[in-house]
């Protein structure tokens, strides 16, 4: 436990922070998840609307410093690479 009074309100803000962030992250990974499940049925349409919905929120998470903004880059990626397969394939 920290002793000091600027590091008690440092701890506070910390935890404040972390369940902030944490709400942007858990959102941000289950519509990556619902993405990744629409690509894996045969509906395109459908699975291009999941991707541009986890892309979007991606985007806004980084914007907001919750995840870094090449970590958003990546996964948007991986998505976008995934769908075009699934394009390709019908």
């Amino acid at each position: 436990m920290p002793n000091h009074k600027s590091a008690i309100k440092r701890m506070r803000q910390n935890e404040k922070r972390r369940l902030y962030n944490r709400n942007y992250r858990n959102r941000a990974r289950t519509l990556v998840k619902k993405a990744r499940v629409a690509i894996q049925g045969d509906d395109t349409s459908a699975a291009e609307a999941a991707v541009r919905v986890a892309i979007k929120d991606l985007d806004m998470a980084a914007s907001r410093g919750v995840i870094h903004k090449r970590n958003a880059a990546r996964r948007k990626g991986r998505l976008m690479k995934q769908l075009a397969a699934l394009k390709a394939g019908n």
